[in-house]
């Protein structure tokens, strides 16, 4: 009987490599997993687990059903199941997932989501107009 792990990393099969020295800009959408050593600036879309590695440098958005960040991370990020924040990393933007693991050391600057069932990926809520009263005043004196 085969055994899943949630990280793909782990049984060897990861499928995309981004390497130290490469930068995409766009959308990327890889079905299996995805190591980032590069820069990548857009969005990301993963069918299973975003592993950023420790050289890694993403700023875009990402859905995925796990993420793994070490390096360097600006934007917002999106799974089904777990984000893993590790010792290096340095994290700025919003999270939304089941489970978060924030290892000593890592650096959060943003706001997290773990409301029960699945994330839905429309990531922040729609803004309400504010109303506010208005006062009106008189500038002619009598």
């Amino acid at each position: 009987m085969m055994k899943k792990t949630i990280n793909s990393e782990v049984n060897g099969l990861m499928n995309t490599i981004i390497g130290k020295d490469t930068i995409i800009t766009g959308t990327l959408d890889v079905k299996g997993a995805l190591r980032v050593d590069g820069t990548i600036k857009g969005k990301i879309l993963c069918s299973d687990c975003v592993t950023i590695g420790v050289t890694g440098l993403v700023e875009a958005d990402i859905e995925a059903n796990t993420a793994v960040i070490a390096g360097h991370m600006i934007g917002n990020v999106v799974t089904k199941e777990k984000i893993e924040l590790q010792a290096k990393c340095e994290m700025e933007g919003d999270i939304k997932t089941k489970s978060l693991v924030i290892e000593q050391g890592a650096v959060f600057c943003g706001a997290c989501n773990m409301k029960g069932g699945q994330p839905d990926l429309g990531f922040l809520p729609p803004e309400k107009p504010e109303t506010k009263e208005k006062v009106l005043f008189d500038d002619k004196k009598k």
